[in-house]
Formats: structure tokens, C-alpha cells, sequence
């Protein structure tokens, strides 16, 4: 290891190459550490199922985009990785695989000082680019569940094989715990499903994608000022060609939907009645995501097919669906509890101050008030799609030239106006 160097990125996945291009488009001398290999959390922290949730035609990173035949498909995992790592040695990313970063603080000269096990190196800059999935969330009530029953995170779900026999209980409304009961139903399980609030949109409309939609209209350049308090992504699944998300599909296929969880008590699951509730808010997103892109096409004047093939679906009564207080384990035969309930943060081995209370970063664009720190790859962190794998490139580029613009003015005190 070289004792300095001027920049080094945290992380070898999508965020870490998209800057390392870009840097090296300057000319800018850096090292990338990988804890594991490139593009290790889409290796070892996604089920075997699981599809890219966006056609192959956005799978794009700087300088690197999908070439194949099928642009409208959907990606497996493996081929996803495989796109990442072809990526990193297109452009001769310069990665230290295997290095575990343990540290990074600021010294009396305004540098900035990496940890690596017992190796330490000095930097002018360090771009955190470690990705948004780090630690899964769990509610503290896990630890109210009997010792005998399996609990499993979303990150560590491989497939329903790997699972102990017996019915499954999933909890988490987002893309993951959707695609995760799809999976199940399809091997045969006995699922139970706590859904909380979520969002729908179909998987395609009036002849095009939704992903292609989203961003025609800008939906995904929307900066985190104009994103609406509770915004969540939508059910999407890129499973088997892709497909539009019903959850009263899964219920007639048997999945047991529920309410969202409030508490575990010994063998008692406590939920809200809120199961319809929820159900009916994410027809209402899905009406309204319809109403948007038939705006827009009539707004541009898009030669577009006719919309209405929703019509029937949304417009009949749905059928309302039992709903209860609580549910027994030992009378539902549940063995696994699987954890669907997104992520945090820990950057806790940072020690700069520039995290808020919750641990989140204080930061502008991935600029922080710390001159050479920098953030890339999160949810959110700029726009939309700014923790995606099609959308990380810009801010990518943004911070490239921030560090560039450093070297170039060292005394120029450049920094966001972080609050």
C-alpha cells in the first residue's frame, strides 16, 4: 500500500467504478477499496431469483451500457454482476480487492486518514462509496420471537430451499418483500405477508415500460426538495419478462395477507387492521401514476397506443379482505420469519463529524462540511434515482469534478452549504 495518494473510493460496486471513470477521465490519480470483490452486495446479498427491476436498456453506467438484443427484458442477478464487472475492467478500474475499511478521521493537516486493518494511508480526498444496503432493518420486536423460529433479513434470503419446512411469514411492503412472496408461492410455501403503506404502478402502459416512462417525464430527476414526505418506490419485479405487481393476485394464489406488524409477543404476531386500507391507497398511487403518463402523452402529443387497459381491473369492487388483530405461530405452523423492511445506515467507523443523529450523512450532493469527504451511490442523495445503478453516473460526474476543482484551487475553501 502506498503511504498517500490523492483520492480513494470506498467500495467496488456500480457508485465506486461510475467515479473511478470519471476521475480517471481527469486524469486524477486514486485507489478503489473493495472489502470483498466488485460488485460484492448484488454477489452475495440478493436471492437467486431476483431479476434487475428496470429493462436491460437501463442498465448503464458512464461510458458503459447495455449492449444485447433485448432491451425491453430483464436481467438476472448473475448477469447484472456480470455487467458490473465487465464495467470495472473496461476501464481498468484500479481495485484493491479484499481491503476492509475500518476507519477514516481528518488529521492536523487537513488530510485525510484511511484504515485498513493495520495499514494506514493518507488521502486528500475519500468518496464513500459503500452503497445504501448496509445494515437491514429490523424491528426490536424480533427478539419476542421463540428461539425455534428461523428469522432471516431480506440480504440473506437466498431461496425457499434454503429455508426450514414449514409456512413462511414475510414482513415488508417494498419491492424485495413482493418479489420475495412471489418466490415463495412459486416453490409451493404456505406464506403469510405484513404489508404496511406501498405504491403501485404497472410494469407497462400504453406500449412502453414504466422505467422508460418515469423518466421521460422527469419523475427521476426530481431533486429531494420536491420528493413528497413518506415517498416510496414502487412494486416493481423484473421476474420472468416483468410484470405488473397485484397483491390481491397473491391472495388468490394464497398468500395471506395482513396488516402491518405492531408487536411480537411469545407466539402472538400483533397487527394492525389496516390491510385494506393500505390496499386501497396503492390502487389509488396506481390510478394516479395512469393519470400522469396519459397527461403527458397528450401534453407532448406522443403517437402512443390507447390507454384504458387498466380500466376494468381498477374499476371493479375489490372484494375485501379478512382482517385480524393477531396471529398464532404454532397455529399457522410459521418456521421463518423473513425481513423485508429496507435498510440503514452505519458509518459509524467515520469518525468526522458530518452524521446526523439518526447516522445519516450531513451532506449536499455528497459534498460534506469536512473539505475532501464526499458520499456517493445513496437513496435519494441528490434525485431519485441517484442510489440506482443507471442513475449513480451524474453525481458520479458532479463529485469528479468537485475534487478536481480542489486540486485546481486548494485555498479556494470549495464546500456545500451543508446544514
Amino acid at each position: 500500500m502506498p503511504e498517500s495518494v490523492e483520492t480513494i473510493v470506498i467500495g467496488g460496486g456500480q457508485a465506486g467504478l461510475a467515479v473511478s471513470h470519471h476521475l480517471a477521465q481527469r486524469g486524477r490519480e486514486h485507489i478503489i477499496f473493495e472489502r470483498g470483490r466488485v460488485a460484492e452486495r448484488w454477489r452475495s446479498e440478493r436471492w437467486d431469483s431476483l431479476y434487475f427491476q428496470f429493462p436491460n436498456g437501463m442498465m448503464r453506467l458512464p461510458g458503459h451500457a447495455y449492449a444485447g438484443d433485448d432491451p425491453d427484458g430483464f436481467s438476472r442477478r448473475d448477469d447484472v454482476v456480470r455487467f458490473i464487472a465487465d464495467y470495472g475492467a473496461r476501464i481498468a478500474a484500479p481495485v484493491r480487492c479484499g481491503v476492509n475499511v475500518t476507519g477514516v478521521r481528518q488529521t492536523e493537516d487537513g488530510r485525510l486518514l484511511v484504515q485498513a486493518g493495520t495499514t494506514s494511508i493518507a488521502a486528500r480526498n475519500v468518496v464513500v462509496a459503500t452503497g445504501p444496503y448496509q445494515v437491514p432493518t429490523v424491528p426490536q420486536c424480533a427478539a419476542h420471537l421463540p428461539a425455534g423460529i428461523c428469522q432471516v433479513t431480506a440480504s440473506r434470503y437466498t431461496r425457499p430451499s434454503e429455508l426450514p419446512p414449514g409456512g413462511v411469514l414475510v414482513v415488508g411492503s417494498g419491492a424485495s418483500g413482493c418479489q420475495i412472496v412471489e418466490d415463495l408461492l412459486l416453490e409451493g410455501r404456505n406464506v403469510y405477508y405484513a404489508l404496511r403503506g406501498h405504491r403501485r404502478q404497472p410494469r407497462r402502459y400504453r406500449g412502453r415500460d414504466s422505467g422508460w416512462w418515469n423518466e421521460d417525464t422527469g419523475a427521476t430527476n426530481r431533486t429531494t426538495d420536491m420528493i413528497p414526505p413518506g415517498f416510496r418506490g414502487p412494486l416493481v419485479t423484473g421476474y420472468k419478462g416483468g410484470k405488473t405487481v397485484d397483491l390481491y393476485e397473491l391472495a388468490q394464489r394464497g398468500a395471506r395477507l395482513l396488516g402491518s406488524l405492531k408487536d411480537i409477543r411469545e407466539n402472538q404476531i400483533l397487527l394492525a387492521t389496516d390491510l385494506n386500507a393500505n390496499l386501497e391507497v396503492g390502487d389509488e398511487t396506481f390510478r394516479q401514476w395512469l393519470s400522469t403518463i396519459d397527461a403527458y402523452i397528450a401534453a407532448k402529443g406522443i403517437d402512443a397506443p390507447p390507454g384504458g387497459e387498466y380500466d376494468e381491473i381498477l374499476s371493479a369492487r375489490r372484494a375485501r379482505l379478512a382482517e385480524i388483530e393477531s396471529l398464532d405461530l404454532r397455529d399457522a405452523n410459521i418456521s421463518t420469519v423473513i425481513w423485508a423492511l429496507g435498510y440503514g445506515y452505519d458509518f459509524s467507523w467515520i469518525d468526522c463529524d458530518v452524521l446526523d443523529a439518526r447516522g445519516a450523512p450531513r451532506q449536499q450532493r455528497g459534498v460534506t462540511s469536512v473539505p475532501g469527504l464526499y458520499f456517493l451511490g445513496l437513496h435519494r442523495m441528490h434525485k431519485i434515482k441517484s442510489g440506482f445503478l443507471w442513475g449513480v453516473g451524474e453525481d458520479a460526474e458532479f463529485l469528479a469534478d468537485h475534487i478536481e476543482e480542489r486540486r485546481r484551487s486548494p485555498a479556494s475553501g470549495i464546500r456545500a452549504d451543508v446544514q
